[in-house]
């Protein structure tokens, strides 16, 4: 697919286009340049996002990276970073997005991250956390406070009882 109809396929999915679509956007194909990527159809390319803004539904689109295939993760630090890992090759990148200009409007930055190629918008560096590990399957378990079907790894004991994380709460000894 050429690069207009994939960024068309953002746009569709995101739906509108803004500068920070095109963030994700240029930022999943500098990585694919760099590492050689095609389209994770399973878990063969992960992605570590640092935000949960509009570039990651280009990821998505891109790279075949998401949330419910058990290869997008967030690790949110509020920065525009995205660490790439192709699981058969080992290697991997972290993209970082470089500051814009000084005193740019929304409107100009738009048509800046647009015409401006990844080696220019991006840092590449060493991801700084390891390649997450595949998706696990998990067996369910019914909150015996709520009734509710959850995931064994998120059930919870309180008092005795098996429960989800809703019914289990939080614990803070400071404000009990």
């Amino acid at each position: 697919m050429d690069e207009k109809s994939l960024w068309e396929k953002c746009v569709a999915f995101h739906g509108h286009e803004c500068g920070g679509l095109t963030i994700g956007f240029k930022a999943a194909l500098y990585a694919k340049k760099l590492l050689d990527l095609g389209f994770s159809e399973d878990e063969e390319i992960a992605c570590v996002s640092e935000n949960d803004a509009c570039g990651v539904d280009a990821v998505q689109v891109v790279l075949g990276c998401t949330a419910g295939k058990g290869n997008l993760y967030f690790h949110l630090t509020g920065k525009h970073a995205f660490s790439f890992y192709d699981r058969a090759s080992g290697r991997s990148v972290r993209l970082v997005l470089r500051p814009v200009p000084e005193g740019m409007t929304r409107e100009q930055s738009f048509v800046y991250y647009t015409d401006t190629a990844g080696e220019e918008l991006f840092d590449v560096k060493e991801p700084r956390l390891p390649l997450p590990e595949e998706a696990q399957i998990f067996g369910s378990c019914v909150c015996e406070e709520c009734g509710e079907n959850t995931a064994t790894r998120w059930i919870r004991i309180k008092n005795g009882k098996k429960v989800c994380v809703d019914c289990w709460g939080s614990y803070d000894r400071f404000h009990i």
